[in-house]
């Protein structure tokens, strides 16, 4: 039985269309951060922090996967 390469173009194609999209996340995600998340200091409020929770608890979900770590860990 002779194996024949697996054309693999259309998961080549998926993968770098969703890597694009989550580089397009970060890099919105990125700038939000360095502008505060559009808060002054004047401007904190308890649901200011409970928002910011809520995007890291998420984001803490993403890179204990990536990264194997947290529940994810081996």
């Amino acid at each position: 039985m002779t194996r024949h390469a697996t054309d693999n173009s259309n998961a080549l194609d998926a993968f770098i269309a969703a890597k694009t999209d989550i580089d397009a996340m970060l890099e919105r995600l990125a700038a939000l951060s360095a502008d505060h998340f559009e808060t002054s200091p004047d401007e904190v409020n308890w649901c200011h922090v409970g928002t910011l929770n809520h995007y890291r608890d998420r984001l803490r979900e993403i890179t204990d996967s990536a990264f194997r770590e947290g529940e994810h860990a081996e």
